[in-house]
């Protein structure tokens, strides 16, 4: 599932052509996704202006002029590609590799001074679209006990420290958690956890004083080196343009079980936590 560097790349994408602009025509090719579209969901999107394209954890959230605010989300497979000037696939993509069009769920036209078609292709449909008042975004469903942004000003290493005492839980399963920290996924967490040289086996509560401020630092870092290469591409990802993201050819751990650790040397180790995989190296991570 694209996590917060992914999501952020795919909102930045969107932003020039949305922020500004009008829905001019929205087209629902199906009625639901992973749920249900809103009912009247273009008749409530037509005619609107995007005022602001937001991201909040793995979620982008698009304010509208009528006071009600779009709520996407891309799950396991979806992707947004952008159309301008006639050309499907800017950017370049070979045809071969884009998305198949069968899989065209959602269309927006959009009217502004960029214009152009968004086109949401959701194979797995395992994504899905809402519509709730803008005044209570923060106190929806989705959102209302999200922990902060790992980018914001309220997430410090005091804040982490805080939220880790007396969890009992493993720290790998803590830091999944989006009501401890949103947006960050099984990618990230693994290859912070090698950047702050602590093992995911080890508890949670257990991550204080001087490992939670590494483990603070490792977040920021790891989240900002994955936002400039825009994102992990390893299965479904690619950003508004159809271009892939870099980040996974910098990975330290996740991915690399039995290869080498850069740092000692020692073979990267692979294990099962909570139904998915842990990658770390049991030299440096302690």
């Amino acid at each position: 599932m694209p996590e917060l560097p992914e999501v952020e790349t795919v909102r930045r994408g969107l932003a020039p052509i949305m922020e500004g602009a009008r829905f001019r025509r929205v087209e629902a090719r199906r009625p639901d996704l992973r749920f249900a579209l809103p009912k009247r969901f273009t008749q409530r999107l037509e005619g609107k202006t995007v005022d602001r394209l937001d991201r909040r954890g793995k979620y982008m959230i698009a304010a509208l002029s009528s006071g009600v605010s779009l709520i996407m989300h891309l799950g396991m497979s979806g992707r947004f590609t952008i159309s301008a000037g006639g050309s499907k696939k800017p950017g370049g993509l070979d045809p071969g590799r884009g998305p198949d069009p069968k899989h065209d769920h959602v269309v927006f036209e959009m009217a502004g001074r960029s214009g152009g078609q968004i086109t949401y292709n959701d194979p797995r449909r395992f994504g899905f679209m809402d519509l709730v008042s803008t005044s209570t975004v923060e106190e929806c469903r989705y959102f209302k006990a999200m922990g902060p942004e790992p980018l914001g000003n309220y997430f410090s290493a005091a804040y982490l420290g805080a939220a880790l005492k007396g969890k009992k839980t493993l720290i790998r399963a803590a830091l999944l958690d989006q009501r401890v920290v949103a947006g960050l996924g099984n990618i990230y967490v693994c290859e912070a956890l090698y950047r702050a040289r602590i093992s995911p086996r080890r508890r949670a509560a257990s991550v204080a004083g001087v490992r939670s401020e590494r483990l603070h630092r490792a977040i920021l870092a790891v989240l900002t080196d994955a936002i400039d290469a825009g994102g992990s591409s390893l299965k479904d990802f690619s950003n508004t343009q159809g271009e892939l993201g870099y980040f996974q050819h910098r990975f330290d751990v996740y991915g690399r079980d039995g290869q080498l650790c850069s740092h000692c040397g020692s073979a990267i180790q692979r294990q099962m936590q909570g139904g998915r995989s842990s990658f770390f190296c049991a030299g440096c991570q302690r």
